[in-house]
């Protein structure tokens, strides 16, 4: 009786690091930072689950049309997707340089967001923000995260949990899982690097 072949499914020759592989960690990332299944995603593009798994891990790439369409369900930016260029290969996913940090969209006027972090795949994420001069967010925010900031220069207001807070140049907050709004009561930009668990962009 001849020996039955084995059928093997073709390795994946992609770096973990590669541009693909990123792009695939933080589309992943923004799912279960999101609270969607495969299927609710899968759904929502009009596409299959198995292509959104196949993308998910990298093995297939989502074209220009597929971006938009996951920008706009995740409530992101379409240039978060566009970030992964690197100068030397070995910086992939562990180095960002300050001329290619990716803006992060928001909806909240007055704030601008840039990505510290290579991708989004890990557990928490650390993010540069700049709050206009009298920006505020006016409805607080809750989410389920840890998150901690640093204040690297201006004035910037916080109410945690119902207590406000005056922070300057060199002052630092942390709180969890409790409501929050800010706002900016200088006449100048504060700037503060914010560090999030789980990612949640």
């Amino acid at each position: 009786m001849p020996a039955q072949k084995a059928r093997h499914a073709a390795p994946d020759t992609r770096p973990e690091g590669s541009a693909n592989a990123l792009l695939a960690r933080d589309l992943r990332a923004l799912r279960k930072a999101r609270g969607l299944t495969l299927s609710e995603v899968a759904l929502s593009l009009g596409r299959s689950v198995g292509w959104l798994s196949q993308v998910e891990r990298g093995l297939s790439t989502p074209s220009i049309t597929d971006l938009r369409a996951f920008a706009e369900l995740f409530g992101v930016s379409l240039s978060l997707f566009f970030g992964h260029d690197v100068q030397e290969e070995a910086e992939r996913g562990v180095v960002v340089r300050a001329g290619h940090r990716r803006s992060l969209g928001t909806s909240d006027s007055g704030l601008v967001e840039e990505l510290l972090s290579p991708d989004l795949g890990g557990s928490f994420e650390m993010l540069r923000s700049e709050f206009a001069p009298g920006a505020e967010l006016k409805t607080p925010a809750n989410r389920p995260t840890e998150e901690a900031g640093y204040v690297v220069s201006g004035n910037f207001d916080i109410e945690i949990d119902g207590a406000w807070h005056h922070l300057a140049e060199g002052d630092s907050f942390r709180f969890g899982g409790k409501p929050f709004r800010w706002k900016n009561p200088g006449e100048e930009p504060a700037v503060v690097i914010w560090v999030i668990s789980p990612p949640v962009y």
